[in-house]
């Protein structure tokens, strides 16, 4: 039996670091999993949904420690994320096996963030590839905290992973014990959309490059790349780029999206301003995003649809005023270099804010923003993400659409 565990992070698991203590016959072990959310197992595994415990077969009795609570979910300190727990028990001891499995299985949570589509992708997808990559698809996908519309919306992505084209809601398998000889219970996470750099690098290995690639032929996107980085001659030199905007409705609203567009027309862009809504269509915005070479909006979830792109296309972020420049970067841009996308970035001004009308023009919030950075991310969220429109100086957005126009057509 051997188990690996890594090393925790702020935002989740940083699992770069791989240690991989050993078990055989009477050998101690002193630790089995220290990370709160992630654990490779591999042995005799015996997965009882009843007690949601994942017991593993040790011939010795001399483990210091022979148990371990982990919450399968990425990010640590979420919500409705079941906590699982993993047993060391001996022969007699461990519940008899009612299905048998030949192939591994991923037990992971589909609590904490699931539905914002940001963290569809960040904290479940993306980490859903890279962790089930090496298995080629022989692996079961194990769900707990069950959401049938989540593996329904994202179902075309899923059966592209897993063995039998299936998730299977481990919590309600309360009659069964399943057994496997490799489960690994979390998924493999370093940073928002991102391997760890530091891991080998292969064109054959788990990459953003190839999970693209993948969404590439499960949406049907036709567009590889921009299509002024195809072709070179005259008639696509000539043909306009093509923006879509992205419409917030709710929270961080961009107040004059209809200038913005009048004035990149006369900048020769063909101009989309859409709104993406949960009812809409995931193939059929997939294959709209992928047909332009320009993506605009404002900081939000919406920018995730960036893994839709063609290479070489560029992002414009606007980042609300106040204390979010980091988490913003992090979120969208940092990934950008992953995806092979262009990155700029539009910083609003307290003049473009709608905080600048709520406020006394001496308030904290608007004359010394980064004050709030110590008073916590509840803070910043309801006033700098919750509160806060945004009217853009065209004069100033002006600079920054003319460089992408130029970075697209490089």
């Amino acid at each position: 039996m051997s188990i690996s565990n890594d090393q925790n992070t702020l935002l989740g698991n940083d699992t770069s670091a791989i240690f991989k203590p050993t078990a055989i016959k009477g050998e101690k072990m002193e630790a089995m999993c220290t990370n709160s959310n992630y654990c490779e197992i591999e042995g005799d595994i015996r997965v009882e949904a009843n007690s949601s415990t994942i017991y593993v077969e040790t011939i010795s009795n001399n483990h210091t420690i022979n148990s371990w609570t982990i919450e399968p979910y990425p990010r640590k300190g979420t919500s409705h994320v079941k906590k699982w727990t993993i047993k060391l028990l001996g022969h007699n001891n461990i519940p008899k096996c009612t299905q048998n499995h030949t192939h591994p299985a991923i037990l992971f949570s589909l609590g904490g963030f699931t539905g914002n589509y940001f963290h569809d992708f960040a904290d479940l997808l993306f980490p859903l590839y890279s962790t089930s990559y090496r298995f080629r698809k022989d692996v079961h996908f194990l769900a707990s905290d069950y959401k049938p519309w989540w593996t329904s919306k994202y179902r075309q992505i899923l059966e592209n992973l897993t063995v039998n084209n299936q998730v299977v809601d481990i919590d309600r398998e309360i009659s069964q014990v399943h057994c496997f000889n490799n489960v690994v219970l979390g998924l493999k996470f370093h940073e928002e959309l991102a391997l760890d750099p530091l891991l080998p690098n292969s064109p054959m290995g788990p990459s953003m490059h190839n999970f693209r690639q993948l969404i590439r032929q499960i949406y049907s996107l036709e567009r590889e790349t921009t299509i002024t980085s195809r072709k070179r001659d005259n008639y696509y030199k000539k043909k306009r780029a093509r923006l879509i905007i992205l419409s917030r409705r709710k929270t961080r609203s961009i107040l004059n999206e209809g200038k913005i567009s009048r004035l990149a027309r006369k900048l020769g862009y063909e101009v989309l301003l859409t709104d993406a809504g949960v009812s809409t269509n995931m193939s059929e915005f997939a294959r709209t995003v992928n047909s332009f070479d320009v993506l605009m909006g404002i900081h939000g979830a919406g920018l995730t649809n960036m893994v839709f792109l063609p290479d070489n296309a560029v992002l414009i972020q606007v980042v609300p005023f106040g204390p979010v420049d980091g988490f913003a970067r992090r979120d969208f841009g940092n990934p950008c270099h992953g995806m092979n996308l262009k990155y700029l970035e539009y910083k609003i001004t307290v003049e473009e804010s709608s905080l600048r009308k709520q406020y006394p023009n001496d308030h904290p919030i608007l004359n010394d923003p980064n004050s709030y950075k110590e008073k916590g991310w509840d803070d910043i969220w309801s006033i700098y993400l919750n509160r806060q429109n945004v009217t853009i100086d065209l004069h100033r957005l002006k600079g920054t659409l003319v460089k992408a126009l130029k970075l697209v057509r490089c």
